[in-house]
This record gives structure tokens, sequence and C-alpha cells, in this order.
């Protein structure tokens, strides 16, 4: 269960009685769009349905029997939701804001290169102050990854901005090849890799072209600073190689 200071109020209004949960604000708005997938008990405060939230007041059984045909709350809860309304304060919806801002920037940040800077990343910074110069309103109601379209088309008058993938080469000496190899992995599609006689390890993934920096970062502190990398231009080289 979430604390009471992380939920919202969803509201239904129906056979002239009120219904009302409390439930975290984005699982809330899955399940209103109907692609929840987690656990229930997770999101809500209470299992319980209340006919007023903030006094602790319940509803009659009869209604509840009457409009839902139950008196389960965890069959109850998602029904008010997808029905009914949800209830946020000013803070509540400043907060929602906040975050959903954080997510839009970093997913912009790992994706997205200046096309006049070699395909340089764009630090989160520059991308904040960008949206901010653009005017771009977040909305909070939204999945952050539903707003990257139109803020892009926001960005791209106040700076070169496009989303790109980059393919890497990167050798890693036998003795951080264990250990190293696995962190790398997790960066995006791995392409090829070989193990070498040596006990060396090579492999070529294809990821994100914002991590590249993150990447090199990676790259270095598990080997040492004693890794090789190559960024392979053309992906129709890999098949000479």
């Amino acid at each position: 269960m979430i604390s009471l200071d992380e939920a919202v109020t969803a509201r239904l209004e129906s056979h002239g009685a009120r219904f009302e949960v409390l439930v975290d604000p984005d699982a809330a708005l899955a399940i209103k769009r109907g692609d929840f997938e987690g656990d229930l008990e997770d999101v809500i405060a209470a299992e319980d349905v209340f006919e007023n939230a903030s006094r602790g007041d319940r509803p009659a059984e009869e209604d509840l029997e009457k409009v839902f045909d139950t008196t389960d709350p965890l069959e109850i809860i998602p029904e008010v939701i997808k029905e009914g309304e949800i209830q946020i304060t000013a803070d509540q919806r400043r907060e929602m804001q906040e975050r959903k801002r954080k997510q839009l920037i970093d997913t912009i940040t790992r994706n997205a290169v200046n096309p006049q800077m070699d395909n340089a990343p764009h630090p989160p910074e520059r991308i904040d102050n960008a949206l901010e110069e653009a005017g771009f309103t977040v909305d909070p109601m939204e999945p952050a990854q539903q707003q990257v379209d139109d803020a892009l088309d926001d960005l791209r008058p106040v700076i070169p901005i496009r989303f790109e993938e980059v393919t890497m080469a990167v050798q890693i000496p036998a003795e951080h090849a264990g250990s190293a190899q696995s962190k790398i992995r997790e960066f995006g599609d791995l392409e090829r890799e070989e193990w070498q006689a040596d006990g060396s390890w090579i492999g070529v993934l294809t990821f994100p072209a914002g991590l590249q920096n993150k990447f090199y970062d990676t790259v270095n502190e598990h080997s040492s600073g004693e890794a090789e990398t190559e960024l392979i231009k053309d992906k129709d080289d890999l098949n000479t190689r």
C-alpha cells in the first residue's frame, strides 16, 4: 500500500450515493486508460471504499450492492477509478507535473543528440532550459512518454535536436571482461559478441545516442580505463568484420 500523502481521491457518484477511494495518481490514470498491469493492493492507500474519504465515512452496504453488485473493495475500487473522476489538489498537481517533467527530460536526454555538433548528446540542463524557452507545458495527467513528440516539436525551433541511435564496438581485457560485459549489455541491443582466446570480450551494441557519455563512463569504470571503443558509423560494416 501507499501512504495517504501519496494518494489522490477517485470519486464516483451514482444512484444518489457517493463512493471514494484513495489511490496512487499515476496508477489511477493507468487504470482509467485500461493499461494498468500491477497489483492493485500496491497502489491504494486503503483497502476500503468511502462515502467521504477525508472523514473516513463509509457508504451503506446496500448502496454498494445496488451499484456494484458486490461489497468487495478490491472489486469496487477499480470501478470507482474507471467510471469516476480523479480529484487532485493544487499541490498534488504541481508535484505530478514536476515528476512528469523530469521523466520527459530524462527520456529526451537519453535519446536525443545535437546534429550540429557531431551528434553529441544534449545535457539535461540544456533540454530543461530549452523547454522553458519554448514555453512547453507538461501535462501532469498524461504519461511522459506520450508527450515526447509534442515536446520535440516545440524544441526544434529553439535548439538543433533529433532522436538518434549509435552502434558501438567495445573490447574489454580479460581481467575485467566478466563483470564489465554484464554492465555494458544493459545499454541496448547486443548486435554481436565474441570471446577471444586471451579471455577478452568484444561486443557490438546499438543504443540511444544520448547515452554515449554514460556508456564511456561505464566502460572506463568497469575496465579501469583499459577498454577500447569504436563508433560504428555504418551498421552494414558489421557484416564484413
